[in-house]
C-alpha cells in the first residue's frame, strides 16, 4: 500500500505541472480575495450534501427538473452513483460537467447554484433558458476523488482494493480508444453518446498565475482543449468548432469583465509558453466524435469549452474569504454562456475577439500525441 501511495503522490505532482500553471509566485495583487489562511474543505459541499440538495431542488422546482443516477450505465470504481440533473425543455441540448478532478470542488458549488436558480427563479431570463435549452448537468463527475480529495481516482478490483501500484488514473484522460479503464469514463461516455448534446462546458480549477503584462493573479481562465487555429480544431466540422468555441469564450469574456473582482485570461501551460492540443481529454473526445465500443457509430460530436478557476483543495489553496467569489465567477460565466446559446447571441461574436482575451506570447502547442509543436 505504501508503494501505491507513493505512486499517487508522484502522479499528482506530474498532473500539477499542467493543472496548476503556477507561474505567478510572488504576486501581491490577487484576482479576487486573498486565499491566504486555512483551507476550508469542511465548508465545501460533500457528495452526500450534493445528493440531498439535488433531490430537494427537484422536489420544490417550478420547472422541469429531473434528478437521476447513471446506475443503469454503472457506478464509480468505489461503487458510488454518478448523478445528473436534467432541466428545461428546449430543443438545444447543453452538457455541463463539474469536478472531473476530485480536488476541484468549487465547480460543483457553482453548478449547484445554477441549478438552484433554474429551480426557483421565475424571471424572464431563466424562463428563456428553460424554454430554449435542455440541460444535462453532472455536478460531480468524480465522486470517489471528491471523497478522497484527490485529483484523480483509483482503479479497484472486485474486492475493493487498488488493482496495482499504478492504480491512480486521471479521468480527464479517460476518453480514448485504448484508455477506457475507469468505470466513471465508461459510464459517462455511454450517457453522452445517448444524450448527443449540441454544446458542452467543463468546469475546472487551476494553480496561480498572473495575467500577462500585469502583477494581477488570474482568477479565471478561458480554455479550449483543442487549440484555436491549432493543429486539430480547424479540421473539425469544416471549421465550425474552431469558430464557435472562440465565439463562446469571447461571449463569456465580455460578460465577466464588468465584474471588478475577476481577472480573466486565456488558459495556457508551461509558464504561458503553450496552448494545449490534448486529444485524449474528455471534451476533446466530444469534439472529435469518439466512437468507443461502437456506442457512437454515427460519430456524434459537439463543440466544447472549459473554465478554470484558481486554487484547489488538494494544495490547500482555497480559503474562506475567497470561496464565495470564486464560486460566483464560475456561476456567472456558466449562466452567461447558457444565455448566449439560448438567445443565439453567441453566434454574433467576432471569432477573432478570442485574441482580445489576455494571453502570454505562446511558442507552441503542448500535445499528448506529438510532444511540443511550433506555432506556424
Amino acid at each position: 500500500m505504501k508503494q501505491i501511495v507513493r505512486g499517487i503522490v508522484l502522479l499528482a505532482i506530474m498532473c500539477m505541472m499542467f493543472s496548476s500553471v503556477a507561474f505567478a509566485e510572488g504576486n501581491t495583487k490577487p484576482g479576487g480575495p486573498s486565499t491566504n489562511g486555512n483551507d476550508t474543505i469542511s465548508s465545501i459541499m460533500t457528495y452526500e450534501e450534493m445528493v440531498e440538495q439535488l433531490y430537494a431542488l427537484e422536489k420544490r422546482s417550478k420547472a422541469e427538473f429531473e434528478v437521476t443516477t447513471l446506475d443503469d450505465y454503472g457506478k464509480s470504481e468505489q461503487g458510488n452513483s454518478i448523478y445528473v440533473a436534467k432541466v428545461g425543455h428546449g430543443d438545444t441540448k447543453v452538457w455541463v460537467q463539474a469536478q472531473i478532478h476530485g480536488d476541484e470542488k468549487l465547480t460543483t458549488e457553482a453548478v449547484m447554484q445554477l441549478l438552484k436558480t433554474l429551480a426557483s427563479s421565475g424571471g424572464p431570463d431563466v424562463q428563456t433558458l428553460l424554454d430554449e435549452l435542455t440541460l444535462y448537468v453532472i455536478p460531480m463527475y468524480n465522486p470517489d476523488g471528491s471523497i478522497m480529495n484527490t485529483r484523480g481516482t483509483l482503479l479497484m478490483d472486485e474486492n475493493g482494493e487498488p488493482v496495482s501500484d499504478d492504480a491512480y488514473i486521471d479521468l480527464n484522460r479517460g476518453w480514448t480508444l485504448d484508455g477506457f479503464k475507469a468505470n466513471e469514463s465508461k459510464v459517462v461516455y455511454a450517457y453522452w453518446a445517448d444524450v448527443k448534446p449540441d454544446f458542452a462546458v467543463d468546469l475546472h480549477h487551476q494553480g496561480f498565475k498572473t495575467v500577462y503584462g500585469t502583477n494581477e493573479a488570474t482568477s479565471f481562465s478561458l480554455g479550449i482543449s483543442l487549440a484555436p487555429d491549432g493543429p486539430t480544431l480547424p479540421s473539425l466540422e469544416n471549421g465550425y468548432y474552431n469558430k464557435v468555441t472562440k465565439q463562446m469564450q469571447g461571449y463569456v469574456y465580455d460578460s465577466l469583465t464588468k465584474y471588478g473582482y475577476t481577472r480573466i485570461d486565456q488558459y495556457q501551460v508551461g509558464g504561458g509558453k503553450y496552448y494545449i492540443d490534448i486529444r485524449g481529454g474528455v471534451v476533446s473526445a466530444m469534439m472529435m466524435g469518439l466512437n468507443y465500443n461502437n456506442l457512437n457509430p454515427d460519430g456524434h460530436s459537439n463543440p466544447a469549452i472549459f473554465f478554470e478557476t484558481k486554487g484547489n483543495t488538494r494544495e490547500g489553496s482555497l480559503g474562506q474569504k475567497s470561496n464565495g467569489y470564486l464560486t460566483k465567477q464560475n456561476y456567472l460565466a456558466l449562466k452567461a454562456l447558457l444565455t448566449g446559446i439560448a438567445t443565439e447571441e453567441v453566434h454574433e461574436v467576432d471569432p477573432d475577439h478570442w485574441y482580445d482575451i489576455p494571453a502570454y506570447p505562446a511558442e507552441g502547442y503542448f500535445t499528448d500525441y506529438a510532444g511540443i509543436l511550433p506555432i506556424n
